[in-house]
């Protein structure tokens, strides 16, 4: 039997805070989508027409300059949700979003968004604090893909995804690939093998066949201390 709507958003903390009114109201206006592993969730350049979130899987945020560099910015799981400053400033998408493996999303309409902006003040303060920990997380991305070696740059970008505003609903085993971690984190896939072996002889983390359970979420953060 397929998840109910309101048990998807049940993993997103704005929508905890809703009335119940205006919790059926977005109940009743939310779709589900499943995109393929590798199928584009949205690109550069489209319309903004929706706010989406991750109910189950892993998603990739990234722009491709016009010689084919990709740069990527960051990657959003279980419980995260993007989009809601193109919907503030009515403006076309800045980036590709890529899953990075069949992940289920939900997506809700514009006008749902700005109805629940004129209409609910804890979910205006979950948008300021939501903003402001996007913000913080792209200046320490610059940061990273600046100063940082590879191993410190993959251990940074793991640890980026432990943020209980941008990504609720993740664990501390992902079910992550060498190669997802290579595109989070801008490296080859041998470079990410590299550096997650010196990431779990540190101790910070253990490496199974398609996942990886975090030991030492602040090691990671701090890493190389």
């Amino acid at each position: 039997m397929e998840t109910s709507i309101r048990r998807m958003l049940s993993k997103s903390i704005w929508a905890q805070a809703l009335t119940e009114e205006q919790l059926a109201r977005v109940e009743s206006e939310v779709v589900s989508r499943k995109i393929p592993a590798g199928g584009y969730v949205c690109r550069k350049g489209d319309p903004v027409a929706h706010w989406i979130g991750v109910h189950e899987g892993l998603l990739k945020m990234s722009s491709v300059s016009p010689e084919g560099k990709t740069v990527s910015f960051a990657g959003m799981a279980n419980g995260g949700w993007l989009g809601e400053g193109s919907l503030l400033k009515d403006e076309p998408r800045k980036y590709d979003v890529v899953a990075l493996r069949e992940s289920e999303l939900l997506y809700m309409p514009k006008a749902t968004y700005i109805w629940l902006l004129d209409n609910s003040i804890p979910f205006n303060r979950f948008l300021v604090t939501q903003l402001n920990e996007r913000l913080a997380l792209f200046i320490s991305l610059v940061e990273y893909d600046r100063m940082l070696e590879p191993d410190a740059r993959v251990a940074r970008c793991l640890a980026a995804l432990f943020n209980p505003y941008l990504n609720p609903g993740i664990g501390l085993n992902l079910q992550i690939s060498q190669e997802e971690v290579g595109n989070l984190s801008g490296t080859s896939r041998q470079r990410a093998n590299q550096a997650l072996q010196v990431l779990e002889k540190a101790g910070l983390l253990k490496v199974d066949y398609g996942s990886i359970t975090i030991n030492d979420l602040d090691g990671l953060r701090q890493f190389p201390g």
